[in-house]
């Protein structure tokens, strides 16, 4: 499918957000506003249980969940994990690559150019501050 092609059976579908189960709030909150530069939109859930919806910058957003009692330690085993791993756009993936990685994130897939047949793409893959695995990814 040809980058920027519309969804004809779902008028105005596309991403809005992506939920992550933080495993230490304050640490997530700073990496994607800080690191990734996302600003905050809403805040809302419980004094029990905080949610905030974070812009990524293009109008898709990352919703982040404040830890329970029950939420998976790190180094717990990722199948407790409910998001696999999503896919942050970006212009130029090798920069935003460095910018994670010199704050202190694991690059576990360095940026490469793959051929994706209709695609051109260049990925990289980092864990963010919660175990989450994250992948950039470029359209070229």
């Amino acid at each position: 499918m040809p980058v920027g092609t519309r969804n004809e059976a779902i008028k105005g579908c596309g991403t809005h957000h992506i939920a992550v189960q933080t495993r230490d709030w304050d640490k997530s909150m700073a990496f994607y506003q800080d690191v990734l530069g996302m600003k905050l939109v809403a805040e809302f859930g419980s004094p029990e249980r905080k949610i905030v919806l974070l812009d990524a910058g293009d109008g898709s957003h990352i919703e982040l969940f404040q830890p329970t009692d029950a939420t998976p330690s790190e180094g717990d085993d990722a199948v407790n994990d409910p998001v696999i791993h999503f896919a942050l756009a970006t212009t130029d993936a090798r920069a935003a690559t460095e910018r994670v990685r010199e704050a202190g994130c694991k690059v576990t897939v360095e940026p490469r150019d793959v051929d994706l047949g209709a695609l051109k793409v260049t990925i990289s893959f980092f864990i963010g501050p919660s175990g989450e695995v994250i992948e950039f990814f470029e359209t070229h």
